[in-house]
């Protein structure tokens, strides 16, 4: 979804604080940044001895806390090129991957429907994955393995765009400042979902991807 900008972008706000090669695509894009973290993670424990057929992997947290705390998986089904990757790297096998958890509940109905999972997520974690494999009598198991920490804060100073990240970045900034006149980034449709709905002037990159977001924000910022 991508709505017609009304000016050109040069200064935006990010709620995530990005990564230094993050910020040179938009540095070399003469855009300023003011950046922070919208919302704080924390790793939970759980029960890390158990040995899983099945996991379902919906971000790069939830892969971080089953590679960090050195959980046995056979097979990996996840959303995301970045959790892909991060998995990959940590030598998991990754059955299927696909870059939404609707798209993974039917892929999982479809191909594997005999077959038992362990969600592994945060405690925010959305309905739509869960809810469909239970409605299609899919065997899952949840473990909350992070919990997400709204750090709300008064953000100061005007922007022609904002970046959002997640559900919960939207929620939090929103406890603090209001949305205006600004082009809103959305990294996908799961993170547009929570902007209220009378705002219009979204964007969303055709991958959910941290450097889509920063790449559509400099193609936009050139028109």
């Amino acid at each position: 979804m991508s709505q017609k900008l009304k000016m050109p972008i040069t200064s935006i706000l990010s709620t995530k604080t990005l990564y230094k090669e993050y910020k040179d695509i938009l540095t070399k894009a003469n855009i300023q940044v003011t950046e922070y973290n919208a919302i704080a993670i924390e790793f939970v424990d759980f029960d890390s001895e158990m040995i899983v057929e099945n996991a379902i992997i919906t971000s790069q947290n939830a892969a971080k806390a089953v590679i960090e705390n050195k959980l046995v998986i056979k097979n990996c089904f996840c959303v995301g090129e970045k959790t892909m990757a991060y998995l990959e790297e940590y030598g998991q096998n990754v059955s299927k991957m696909k870059l939404y958890a609707s798209d993974l509940a039917h892929y999982i109905i479809k191909h594997h429907n005999k077959d038992t999972f362990t969600f592994f997520s945060g405690n925010l974690r959305r309905d739509i994955l869960p809810n469909t494999l239970k409605e299609n009598k899919i065997g899952l198991k949840e473990i909350t393995v992070y919990n997400t920490i709204p750090a709300p804060q008064k953000i100061e100073g005007q922007f022609d765009a904002i970046l959002f990240y997640s559900p919960s970045g939207v929620s939090s900034y929103l406890m603090e400042n209001t949305i205006t006149n600004e082009t809103l980034f959305c990294i996908g449709k799961t993170t547009a979902e929570a902007i209220p709905e009378h705002f219009k002037n979204i964007v969303i990159p055709s991958s959910p991807t941290i450097e889509n977001v920063l790449h559509a924000v400099v193609k936009h910022s050139k028109k």
